[in-house]
């Protein structure tokens, strides 16, 4: 038997609760995983509260990473005993996700856990930061280096933000964060944000072109957000889009891309290939520093994640949660 967070559709709506399941109704998969500790993400929020369509089929355990110890294998690439961590491949959305004691994954899921990483720590990182790596990793590929000029982080507060701030900051880069919460200016600063901007100068309806003032973006917003970073970017800079906090739609214009040269670079975390993954927690590892986690993370037990989803999605949670099986 464990325990696990389970959503359900019924006449009346979607129902969610903490269950005590048997193993039986695990479902199909060749590695079967002790959960040590998962987070709670943005769309685990959307998910757990229904305010997304992020379930695809019903029961649906969410949950879309997880760090924990190989209990049983049926496949030669993971043994019992072997620490693994997963981030994504539809995993609590269309199969049984990390908001639980145990899963059964498909092995190509899962990477081995990252060296130097506790499992609390790797999920204090977690799809968040191993997102804003993807789209740090994105800029670099482009071009835009610290000599370029500034980097501006969109949605500075949230689990991304937070970390591509810290992560951008540590590879020599001057960052611009912006945040729609003022009074956390002191905690981006901290992350090592040189200025803070209010949210309102790039949420509103913009031109199609602006005022030029960064090399560099990292977006976790979307929608008017985006198309004003875009219109802001100097000639030849990079955006590297990850998210849709405020739509997922982009009212913009071709103007950014035909006049500056600007490159829209779309960071998929879900899909990405385990060369790509790896290489990313290996970054990782070398950046971030276990204080830097623990000031960004907030650690909470599986009873808690339900309420707690609706206050991330009410914008009262800093950084990140992490859901400790054992708490």
């Amino acid at each position: 038997m464990f325990k696990a967070i389970l959503i359900d559709k019924q006449d009346d709506g979607q129902h969610v609760s903490l269950e005590t399941l048997d193993e039986s109704r695990l479902p199909e998969g060749d590695v079967t995983v002790r959960v040590d500790c998962s987070t709670l993400n943005y769309k685990d929020a959307l998910a757990i509260t229904g305010k997304g369509p992020v379930v695809r089929a019903f029961p649906m355990v969410p949950g879309i990473d997880l760090a924990g110890t190989v209990e049983s294998s049926s496949t030669d690439a993971y043994r019992p005993g072997d620490a693994v961590l997963l981030n994504g491949w539809g995993v609590g959305e269309k199969h049984w996700g990390g908001l639980a004691e145990k899963a059964r994954l498909d092995s190509r899921w899962l990477i081995p856990h990252p060296a130097g990483f506790t499992a609390r720590q790797s999920m204090a990182i977690g799809t968040a930061g191993y997102t804003a790596m993807l789209s740090v990793m994105a800029l670099e590929k482009q071009g835009v280096t610290p000599d370029r000029g500034e980097v501006l982080v969109t949605g500075a507060n949230g689990g991304v933000g937070s970390y591509a701030i810290a992560l951008l900051a540590k590879l020599g880069y001057k960052v611009l964060a912006s945040t729609g919460r003022p009074e956390e200016a002191d905690y981006l600063k901290g992350l090592g944000a040189q200025e803070v901007i209010d949210r309102a100068e790039l949420s509103e309806p913009g031109r199609p072109l602006a005022k030029e003032r960064w090399a560099g973006a990292v977006d976790s917003v979307g929608s008017h957000t985006l198309a004003n970073v875009l219109a802001g970017t100097r000639y030849g800079g990079t955006v590297a889009a990850c998210g849709l906090a405020q739509g997922m739609d982009l009212p913009s214009s071709v103007a950014p891309f035909i006049l500056r040269g600007v490159t829209l670079a779309g960071i998929d975390s879900v899909m990405r290939p385990y060369e790509e993954r790896v290489e990313a927690w290996r970054r990782l590892g070398e950046l971030l520093a276990p204080e830097q986690l623990d000031a960004i993370t907030r650690t909470i037990a599986l009873d808690e994640a339900i309420d707690t989803a609706g206050e991330l999605l009410a914008g009262r949670v800093r950084g990140r949660v992490v859901v400790d099986m054992a708490r």
